[in-house]
């Protein structure tokens, strides 16, 4: 009777209701596999996943198109006229496109601009820079697993945060005045100056993304055989040439991977630029998910139609970007 008693199984709270969960599973599943069968359990189970998609994802994509069509200032689509091209002719009403004051819509023509340039410092820093430190933390290096992770922590940082901080150190009265004035300079208007406040939040992004990419180029670098380098050494190649020869070329597709993904989060860069600077100062660092956000919900009106119109254009020009960087890497493949 006592040996009985010592084999008997004690569960934690935690097995009882892990077991608790796959018996009503069990009981839920069961029947349903054997009604549709085995192999068509997988729609199943993917099911979820669809619907979360087709209602967070598919019909807001729906709605939006939609709404680009439409017009006033009434949220429900049973409650809005429907205006065909109207809020596209308004957009690219301009005299001279290269000039935002000849435009009607002059704030969505100076966002894009803003954005235009902020896409080409900010993914050419962040390729070039997450390159570079790739190539070293890849090298056999003291504690470098330690840099790696120092490198990567940023990435875990709310954007949110990581721009209050900032602000919290470019401010008029902050860190980085406080230094400069402490060693007798005179204090730089990082926030209130435009160039500066372009420069910082090309900067901070930079900083705060690139241990993500860093990351994906290591496991590129790492994937590439030993061999060829050994090989580029017995035929004389110097460390420049090795890179140009071997690493470049087979670098290419995760190099194509890093600006494709890049290139999207710097067109959609939002929340880190509106805690900085909120746009400022006046439309400098203003730009266009910010104007689409501004046009719809903050000061100019609830015009939804007009914003939804700037979002679909901003996606037909990003989804041109991806096919051109695509095919481009495609090209170089074949050429490898």
């Amino acid at each position: 009777m006592e040996s009985k008693q010592r084999l008997k199984i004690h569960h934690t709270p935690f097995e009882t209701v892990y077991n608790a969960v796959v018996d009503a599973l069990d009981f839920v599943l069961r029947p349903l596999q054997k009604r549709i069968g085995q192999r068509n359990m997988a729609y199943v189970f993917v099911l979820p996943n669809v619907a979360i998609f087709v209602i967070f994802v598919l019909f807001p994509m729906l709605m939006n198109f939609y709404y680009a069509f439409t017009g006033g200032s009434n949220i429900f689509p049973d409650q809005r006229p429907f205006v065909g091209l109207q809020n596209f002719e308004t957009i690219f009403s301009c005299t001279d496109y290269t000039n935002p004051n000849t435009c009607r819509e002059d704030l969505f023509w100076k966002a894009a601009f803003n954005t235009f340039g902020f896409v080409v410092f900010q993914v050419g820093g962040m390729v070039v820079i997450s390159l570079i430190t790739a190539l070293a933390l890849n090298r056999k290096i003291r504690a470098r697993a330690f840099f790696r992770s120092v490198f990567f922590y940023p990435v875990l940082l709310s954007p949110v945060v990581v721009a209050l901080i900032w602000r919290w150190v470019l401010q008029n009265d902050g860190l980085m005045n406080g230094v400069l004035v402490g060693l007798g300079a005179d204090r730089v208007p990082f926030l209130t100056n435009p160039d500066w406040a372009r420069f910082w939040v090309i900067f901070i992004s930079v900083w705060s993304q690139m241990g993500f990419y860093t990351l994906i180029l290591l496991a590129g670098l790492q994937s590439i055989p030993h061999e060829l380098y050994e090989a580029g050494e017995i035929d004389g190649a110097n460390p420049w040439q090795t890179f140009w020869g071997i690493t470049l070329p087979l670098l290419m597709p995760t190099m194509l991977v890093v600006l494709v993904l890049s290139l999207i989060r710097a067109v959609q860069v939002f929340d880190q630029v509106y805690a900085f600077t909120n746009g400022g100062p006046g439309t400098a660092t203003t730009y266009m998910i910010q104007y689409i956000y501004l046009t719809a919900f903050a000061g100019r009106g609830n015009q939804y139609g007009l914003a939804a119109a700037a979002s679909v254009i901003l996606a037909v020009v990003l989804l041109v970007f991806t096919l051109l960087q695509l095919r481009a890497g495609r090209q170089s493949e074949l050429s490898v």
